[in-house]
Order: structure tokens, then sequence, then C-alpha cells
């Protein structure tokens, strides 16, 4: 499994949480995993240690570049069940203040850094083919950042012995993030010129690493059916729908789950009360602790939380747009996130407006996000457009009703309040059909119109709280298809 973040070594967002779950899930189920990282200079700050492997050299347009390939074992459950994490170091290219990006700012050299990233997990393929007679069967890519490794493997090293048979799998966390560059930087991927084509990476004059992965992957994944749909079309295909149509018969939608060990208020240390949906009085004691928190009045009415990056994309001006009315209402709103500096600015001032309605934390900081899944009545979640989503995940297991948009993987797991939900004992949330401040104005004055009727809160609360969010049938999904192209991989080569 090839991926550029993974918890607990390395994280911007979402796709370290999967990346750092997933590979111990297959695992339990019988797989022989390695994770292949950059070796950043953060992994030092991760509480991990590495030992080294072995030394390879990397073929680049610049000539051969040494790397050292480093080690950390995680056991896994009982017996000798474990995940090799195998790091690729070049300090040169990854030990940096950030993984992409300074202050904001892309690393102008990304395309060569990345580009070595992958060329470099070819080598170690081989390396474990020749030096450890250990065969890959299933090559695991995410996003664009790792995309080059099925070009690779399908064009340049198509008919290398030691890599032969291998089959590559692409899953697509977010299609708005592609991986573009000049297009006259397309030697720095040391592909053959002809494939800076409209069939290959080029787009509209530049370099698309993730369009290489869509073209050149043999299957391709994404997290979540419904999202698998929507990428098919213009709205969310970004630019990349007709290369996604074209390979719809090989494209499969396998929702996320999340760390139910981490993420599990009976023991999360996080909390000043630990609950669970038998016994949910710490629920309570959290959301008072929370309002103590953010300075708010101790009081029994709705609070909401969101907990995002504060961009449009997350629906988060739609938010700021509705505050003064939510705040005409008889409930609280806290909020914590980082992104546009305009809407941070905006919220900065609504929230001196309401002192005693409104918290605010710009940043990011892991215990609160762990405290307001906990401490909060309502999670708001109005994306645009979500592949799938962790945080409406988190608040179902923490007993928080989800307000979402019908997008995504929002829309594949909160089953929003209904008359034939509600007497089945189903539903989980609210869905937000309309990407409007009228829209989501009126769901959040649903939402806080049940809140008001315990029975029917009680029953939203305990369904979500019994939704199974872990990885297990997720991690079936992918076991079931990686079984499969292994069988092709197998008949390929014979």
């Amino acid at each position: 499994m090839v991926s550029s973040e993974a918890v607990p070594y390395a994280k911007t967002g979402g796709l370290a949480d999967v990346a750092g779950v997933l590979p111990f899930e297959l695992a339990k189920l019988g797989h022989d995993v390695i994770l292949l990282l950059p070796h950043y200079g953060c992994l030092s700050e991760s509480g991990q240690s590495f030992h080294s492997v072995c030394q390879l050299q990397v073929t680049t347009p610049h000539g051969l570049v040494d790397t050292s390939i480093e080690e950390d074992v995680i056991p896994v459950g009982k017996g000798d069940c474990r995940v090799r994490v195998w790091t690729i170091r070049n300090d040169a290219f990854f030990d940096r203040p950030g993984l992409y990006q300074d202050h904001g700012v892309d690393y102008t050299d990304n395309l060569d850094r990345f580009s070595f990233f992958c060329r470099a997990t070819i080598e170690v393929m081989a390396y474990l083919r020749t030096g450890c007679r250990w065969n890959t069967d299933i090559l695991h890519l995410h996003d664009w950042q790792t995309a080059l490794c099925a070009v690779y493997l399908n064009t340049v090293d198509r008919d290398r012995p030691e890599v032969r048979g291998a089959r590559t799998v692409l899953t697509l966390h977010n299609v708005g993030y592609q991986g573009l560059f000049p297009g006259e930087q397309f030697e720095k991927t040391g592909l053959p010129q002809s494939l800076f084509a409209p069939v290959g990476l080029e787009y509209y004059g530049m370099v698309n690493l993730l369009k290489g992965g869509m073209v050149f992957a043999d299957y391709l994944t994404t997290v979540s059916p419904t999202y698998a749909r929507e990428i098919l079309t213009p709205e969310f295909g970004f630019g990349l729908e007709g290369v996604l149509r074209n390979r719809a018969d090989r494209l499969l939608g396998i929702l996320n789950g999340i760390d139910i060990d981490r993420w599990n208020p009976e023991t999360d240390s996080y909390l000043p009360a630990n609950y669970s949906v038998i016994d949910r009085s710490g629920k309570l004691v959290c959301k008072q602790a929370l309002q103590r928190e953010f300075q708010l009045p101790e009081t029994s009415v709705p609070l909401l939380g969101a907990i995002a990056r504060l961009t449009s994309q997350k629906g988060l001006d739609l938010v700021a747009a509705i505050i003064p009315q939510l705040m005409a209402m008889d409930l609280q709103l806290v909020m914590l996130g980082t992104g546009e500096p305009e809407l941070e600015a905006k919220f900065k001032i609504l929230q001196s407006r309401y002192p005693h309605r409104m918290g605010l934390r710009i940043g990011f900081d892991e215990g609160l996000a762990h405290r307001i899944e906990g401490g909060a009545d309502i999670f708001v979640m109005p994306s645009r457009y979500e592949p799938c989503g962790l945080s409406q995940l988190y608040s179902l297991r923490y007993g928080t009703v989800p307000v979402v948009r019908k997008t995504g993987g929002l829309a594949d797991t909160v089953l929003p309040l209904t008359a034939s939900a509600r007497q089945a004992g189903q539903a989980t949330g609210f869905q937000v059909e309309e990407d409007t401040t009228d829209a989501l104005l009126s769901v959040l004055r649903q939402a806080v119109a049940a809140y008001q009727d315990r029975s029917m809160w009680g029953q939203l609360v305990q369904a979500g709280m019994f939704t199974d969010v872990s990885w297990a049938r997720s991690a079936k999904a992918y076991d079931r298809l990686f079984v499969s192209l292994a069988k092709e991989g197998q008949s390929h080569v014979s």
C-alpha cells in the first residue's frame, strides 16, 4: 500500500486516517501488508522508531539517486500478524516543514518529489522479489501523489521481470486534487514524450498525474458508492468525468470506515467523561465541559458543533450566512477549523457579535475535535461535495446527530429522519437536499425541533451509535477485489 501520508506518521487530511488503518484491517484478514511512505522530517515526532532495511538506487531523469529504505514493524492483534511500514528516505526531497507545501504555498519541485517516490516504489517492489522472495500481488495506490506507479508499471516497466504480475488499484479520495503541473515539466516524470497526449497524462497542456493513474491502473476505487456515481458527471468529475466514464466498468465505490479504537466514547481519554449507547449520562458531562471550554452558558439548549476546513467546498460560507438566524433561535454553536482567510475573519466577527451563543477556535486541535464530537448534540456538515467524510462517522459513534448535505459518502452513511425511517427505528440524522442557505436553515430548524422531542431524539442517537462505522465491512470489500485481481495477475504471468 503506497500513500503520501498515514497516521501516526504524517497527516494533512482524511487520506492519512485511511492509510493508517486499512493496512491493519487487511492484515487481520490474512494479507501480508507493507505500507510504503515518504520519510518526512516529521516522522521523528511520530513516536515510532525506524531501522535501516537496505540502500537502493533510483533512476531519475538526472541519473541514479541513492535512497535508503527504513522500517517500522507494527504488531496486529495476537500471534505473528504484523504490518511492516517502510519509508523511502531522501532528505533533499522529504525533510521539509510540510508534506506538500509550506505556509500555504506548494513546493515548486513536487513533480520531482513524487515522481521520485513512485520510481522508488518500483525499486522497492523489485528488491522485495529479488532480495526477499516476496512478490507484490497488489499495489494499492492513493491519490495523485502515487498515481505514477500505475503508469510506470504499465509502460516503461511493463516487461521488467522483477515487477511483472503486480496489479494496481488506485483509490480516488478526492478527484478535485489532481496533481497538475506545467506541460514543460513532463520530462521530470521520466516517461516517453508520447505519453504526454490526451490518451495519456496531458490535460489541456498540463501534466495531470491523477489522470495518468486513472488511465493506467488496473482498477479504480473511490471512497463511497454515491461518489463513484457522482464523479462520472461534470459537476463532480472536475474535467476527468470522461476519463472515468471510460473506466466505469473498473470503478468501485467502497465506503471508508474509522478507527473505532481511537474514536470510542467508552474509552476516549480526550473526553471529560466516558459513555456508551447503554449509559449516555457521560455525554451531558461532556456537553457541560465543552460549554465551559468555550465560555458559553451551561444550559440545556441544543449545542451544535462543526469541525472542518473553513472553505466554501465544506459549505461553511452557508453556515456563516445563516448565523444571525441561528443565533435568534434557542441554541449554541461551537466551531473548530482553519481555512480561507476571508471566512476565518467573517467567523471571528460573528463570534464577537454573539459571544454567549457561539464559540470559535481557529486552528486544529485533535483533543478538542474529540471533545466537540463528545459534547455537541448536533453536528453540522453541509459540504457541497464530500467523497466520503469521516466527521459524520465520528458523530454517529459519539451520539451526536449529524446534519449533512445529501452528497457523496454523507448520503451513503446518514439515514434521514422520515416517517418510515423513524417507525423502523433506523433514522440517524438529517440530509440537506439543496446547496442553499434556505435549505440548510430549514433542515437545522427541523433538527432543533426534533431535539425537543426527547423520545425521538433518543431514537436518533441510539440508532447512530449502533451503526457499524468500523473498517471491518469495507476491508472485506477490498479483500474480495484484491483476491480477484491477484488471480488476474497470476494468469497474466503464466
